[in-house]
């Protein structure tokens, strides 16, 4: 390699290398921004406007937040509905993906190009509404279940995944006797977890990310999400998340924004947690999937 290629590839590394850190300071400003106010004393975060290392650590924020059961309720409805959808959205994804996948599958091009379209083309608000209501699913959880059960892209991606695999393995266990549900659970399964566990994250991540269907189906403020209550407490500015009267005399209710950026680290971090986990099946489960059409 001629010296002036040596010199100019150092250069591009080395812009990379900066403009990178440079976007990934931006980004984590405002996640330590919003820690760092929660934890933040009323005092200094009212004086200082804007706090990334708060001299003196407090807890009056989430000890507020927390005396009542509307967030604790929020998260465990939010964990719930997280489990349970993507619990069904695996299911549903996987069995129509292994069906698909099959070459001798009669109607598997017009079925695919029905996949195809709903990509392109959707109900909209008002008929997906019409239809929920019909069915006798308002203020229902299966209403933030079934009209999403399966996503198109996450289908079609996991549909090349199975292709992917060797047809002599389940030629191999035909000839062993296993049936189609046999070679599924013992042999399609354990071979494409990286793929499953891609695409049950990403499920989990929208199940817990999603607020605008349970604002349009349940009524019922019981049956709330934490991103409900984050909406109602963050962009509306509505009450009621804590009860000052359980405090002492001199406790002194946390402002506002302290409050809010409380109840977006408590109604984020869970999420977060998941990530470091799953994180290594990303490339791996995606790319597999996505190569072969």
């Amino acid at each position: 390699m001629r010296k002036g290629s040596a010199w100019g590839s150092r250069l591009f590394d080395g812009f990379t290398i900066i403009f990178l850190s440079a976007a990934a300071v931006i980004t984590i400003i405002p996640f330590l921004y919003l820690i760092a106010g929660s934890f933040t004393t009323s005092e200094e975060l009212l004086r200082k406007g804007f706090v990334l290392f708060p001299t003196k650590f407090s807890l009056d924020a989430y000890r507020y937040i927390f005396s009542t059961a509307t967030i604790v309720k929020g998260l465990s409805v939010t964990i719930f509905i997280t489990l349970t959808g993507t619990l069904i959205n695996l299911v549903f994804t996987v069995l129509m993906a292994y069906a698909l996948a099959r070459k001798d599958l009669d109607g598997r091009r017009p079925v695919m190009l029905m996949v195809v379209f709903s990509m392109l083309f959707s109900g909209g608000i008002i008929p997906t509404f019409l239809v929920v209501k019909e069915l006798g699913l308002l203020d229902s959880y299966f209403a933030l279940f079934l009209p999403g059960a399966i996503n198109a892209f996450n289908l079609i991606v996991l549909k090349n995944f199975f292709q992917q695999l060797p047809e002599g393995l389940e030629e191999a266990a035909k000839i062993d006797g296993c049936h189609d549900v046999g070679i599924l659970l013992r042999i399609v399964l354990p071979l494409s977890m990286p793929a499953i566990a891609t695409f049950a994250l990403f499920y989990a991540v929208d199940h817990w990310n999603s607020f605008f269907n349970a604002i349009l189906y349940i009524n019922d403020s019981g049956k709330w999400p934490i991103q409900v209550w984050l909406r109602q407490i963050v962009i509306l500015s509505q009450g009621g998340v804590g009860d000052s009267t359980q405090f002492d005399a001199g406790f002194i209710v946390p402002p506002p924004q302290t409050i809010k950026m409380a109840v977006i680290v408590v109604s984020t971090l869970p999420i977060l947690l998941v990530y470091p986990f799953l994180q290594k099946h990303f490339a791996k489960g995606v790319l597999l999937g996505s190569i072969k059409g």
